[in-house]
């Protein structure tokens, strides 16, 4: 599931139901629902749940799909009678066909930027969205009439049917995205829609959260014990102090060398550690990791021997713990949609180390306090609990750590090789006060080797590469536009310092269409 089933409230927040077509814009309606302090969740089209009181409107998603293909994904929209919908692109459309409307296909595709010509400002949904405001069309469909019973609201000079609203209902559709940024008055339409026509309070914030997760955890677990793997990461941390908060030393953290962390990693993190009663064991485990990757390189083989050698670590040193009886995990709202794959919504891109293994080898119920929370919010989330601005600030590592930052097969020498080159880039990062300005910075090894000459001599040694992005979530990412300077001494030190490494080249794709690692 994409909801936040596993997550308890002592009172369900009042909520936006978002239904997933498959649109690769649904994660940003979410995030500019959150960001109202309205709590929303997404749920697949074919997977809804039941409409519960706390339910105060729905919002239909675009789509890669057509509404004129036989096995279009559809829904009953009967069931949220009486409840305001916003059907978006895909989603207006569905509405406007299923009325008795007309969508055909348009004479050339609808994408990119696209000016309001009219507006009804006499609409509620429209209210303070300027005439002439600039929106984001994508769609290669369009709406091109409407049943009586349709008041078209607003047009762009080739859109006719921008938006419309039913007569004496509350059901609107819009045929741009008011989710991206490109949109300018985006976030005013989607006020308009979630606080003025569905009547959300926006009373869901950091401080709610963590007031209600906590008081929700000590009923949930009592004076159970629960193990967690930490990381030093942002999502691990917040996790295990919000457990920790809510069950004190019933709490036991273990922190696993892989093998496969940045240089002094290992060290840095338990240090961080210290004084937050978090209750952390480290534990040395490279030798195993090392052998369970020999000969490896497919990138999902790699993915799957490091999880199951962490999970024979883990469950190793659980069983060492008596009567535990849960296991803790970061698991945050991406890695939830990243990890499934149904008909419309995200497909499945990579396996994630959070979601499955551990709980069913461990036979341990799952308690997962962020798996409703994006990353930004998350980082909210640990300064409300004033963990270190140093933990909250740290850029998201992958799990599998260098390992799929390794190109091919890994090893020990490859580790250090890699960690040497990518201590030099994260410490430049951060001496000339780049490294809070980029989301995500890693160096990638590549098993690619190139001649070069060094004093007087020729060199045939490996390449690596620079990635740096900017992004909110991960969801999507740009690459990050580095100083031509910066680069330059980056790539200096590195050649000049590192033995075995001499090439450096800078990675400037974005995701979507790359990831932002390489495996």
């Amino acid at each position: 599931m994409f909801s936040g089933a596993n997550l308890l409230f002592l009172r369900m927040p009042e909520q936006i139901l978002i239904l997933d077509f498959g649109s690769q814009f649904t994660q940003l309606i979410a995030r500019r629902v959150r960001e109202l302090n309205v709590y929303c969740e997404i749920h697949p089209f074919n997977h809804i749940p039941t409409i519960a009181a706390e339910i105060k409107g729905v919002i239909l998603s675009g789509s890669p799909c057509s509404v004129r293909d036989t096995d279009s994904p559809d829904v009953d929209l009967k069931q949220f009678a009486h409840l305001p919908v916003l059907g978006v692109c895909y989603g207006a459309q569905l509405i406007a066909h299923k009325s008795g409307g007309t969508v055909q296909a348009s004479q050339h595709r609808e994408y990119g930027r696209a000016r309001l010509s009219t507006v009804n400002h006499h609409n509620e949904l429209l209210k303070e969205i300027s005439l002439d405001s600039q929106v984001w069309m994508s769609h290669a469909d369009t709406i091109t009439s409407v049943p009586d019973n349709f008041e078209i609201t607003a047009s762009t000079s080739s859109v006719k049917i921008a938006a419309f609203k039913l007569k004496d209902e509350k059901i609107y559709g819009i045929q741009f995205h008011p989710e991206v940024t490109h949109t300018l008055e985006g976030k005013n339409l989607l006020r308009n829609f979630v606080v003025h026509i569905c009547g959300c309070q926006q009373d869901w914030t950091p401080d709610q959260f963590v007031e209600t997760t906590i008081s929700s955890l000590k009923e949930k677990l009592g004076n159970d014990k629960v193990v967690m793997a930490l990381s030093g990461g942002v999502d691990s941390t917040v996790a295990a102090t919000l457990i920790h908060h809510a069950i004190g030393k019933n709490l036991f953290c273990i922190f696993v060398d892989n093998g496969l962390l940045r240089k002094g990693e290992f060290e840095q993190v338990l240090l961080s550690y210290q004084g937050m009663g978090l209750n952390v064991k480290g534990v040395d485990s490279k030798e195993k990791f090392y052998s369970a990757l020999k000969n490896l390189t497919d990138p999902e083989a790699k993915r799957k021997a490091i999880g199951k050698t962490f999970i024979d670590v883990f469950d190793e040193e659980s069983h060492k713990i008596s009567e535990v009886k849960w296991l803790g995990q970061g698991t945050i709202y991406p890695d939830v949609i990243e990890s499934v794959s149904i008909k419309g919504p995200s497909a499945t891109i990579k396996s994630h180390h959070n979601v499955g293994g551990l709980p069913e080898k461990m036979k341990l119920k799952v308690v997962e306090p962020l798996n409703t929370l994006f990353k930004d919010e998350v980082r909210m989330v640990g300064k409300t609990l004033n963990i270190d601005p140093l933990i909250l600030g740290r850029h998201p590592f992958p799990g599998p750590g260098l390992g799929i930052r390794i190109l091919g097969d890994i090893s020990p020498d490859k580790v250090r090789i890699l960690q040497e080159a990518d201590h030099i880039f994260i410490s430049q990062l951060r001496k000339h006060n780049l490294y809070d300005k980029v989301w995500q910075a890693g160096t990638i090894l590549l098993p690619v080797y190139s001649v070069g000459v060094m004093g007087d001599e020729r060199t045939y040694e490996q390449v690596v590469a620079l990635r740096a992005v900017v992004s909110v979530d991960g969801m999507t990412a740009d690459w990050s536009h580095l100083p031509h300077e910066f680069l330059s001494e980056v790539s200096s030190e590195i050649i000049n310092t590192v033995k075995g490494i001499n090439r450096v080249v800078y990675d400037i794709s974005s995701k979507p269409p790359a990831t932002i690692e390489w495996e």
